[in-house]
């Protein structure tokens, strides 16, 4: 049974790659039988009775590394016979190379360090971004959101502040528009995707408040931050009203 490889380990391949000047790496390769034996270590991805003896093997990583290298719009020669996944992960890390490497590297460390991987709800797989850069990095991304412990710490601190319980980006308050059943409702969201921040401890300044409406823009398409979102919303808004005053 040929087990078809994860967003996630093609990043990491890809991130060998761009690291040895957009070159394959023979399986001989130091990188190349490190990614081996890090794929073969983890049982993130498939369980151990579903794989070949041969899987992720340091020939594997190899013939992953041409299959993105041919993929290259720079590469001339003969094709191999690589995935649309590898030409989606390819294209990634050439419109944003900062952005896959930090990605590659929080893959990477979740791997080493075996952290554990809280399950999704069907919800978590509607934000988009996270979901393109791998379930791993959802998963880790929505359980952090959804930490009774923060929500209760960032509310209690903006309560305490004097600042109202609406969402920073539209002003929408739970409790105004539904009474004592919205009271001390709001939806928390990590500001700093978790390929930037690393397994760092969260910090309360971190952290946004948002309605859900906003929350699933923010995520929706590709990560924009509340006051990128907060402008969208000024300039439609505006565009609304002068549409109506026409």
């Amino acid at each position: 049974m040929r087990l078809s490889w994860k967003r996630e380990e093609v990043i990491l391949a890809c991130d060998l790659v761009a690291s040895n000047d957009w070159r394959a790496l023979p399986e001989t390769a130091p990188e190349a039988q490190a990614l081996s034996a890090l794929l073969r270590d983890t049982n993130q991805f498939y369980p151990r009775e579903l794989r070949q003896p041969n899987y992720r093997s340091a020939d594997a990583v190899s013939r992953k590394t041409w299959d993105i290298v041919t993929a290259h719009p720079s590469y001339a020669g003969r094709r191999t016979r690589g995935g649309k996944l590898d030409r989606v992960v390819l294209q990634d890390f050439l419109e944003a190379p900062e952005h896959m490497r930090a990605t590659a590297h929080a893959i990477r460390h979740v791997l080493e360090t075996g952290e554990r991987i809280p399950e999704l709800s069907p919800a978590d797989a509607d934000f988009e971004p996270e979901a393109r850069e791998g379930t791993i990095l959802l998963a880790l991304h929505s359980s952090r959101e959804r930490h009774a412990t923060l929500r209760r710490r960032k509310i209690e601190a903006t309560s305490a502040a004097g600042s109202p319980l609406a969402c920073e980006v539209c002003g929408f308050s739970f409790e105004e528009y539904y009474g004592a059943r919205g009271t001390g409702y709001i939806e928390v969201h990590h500001t700093v995707p978790l390929h930037v921040t690393g397994s760092r401890t969260t910090r309360l300044e971190d952290l946004a408040l948002l309605c859900a409406n906003c929350h699933r823009m923010i995520h929706r398409g590709h990560w924009i931050t509340p006051q990128e979102l907060r402008q969208v919303v000024r300039v439609q808004h505006s565009a609304a009203r002068a549409e109506a005053g026409a």
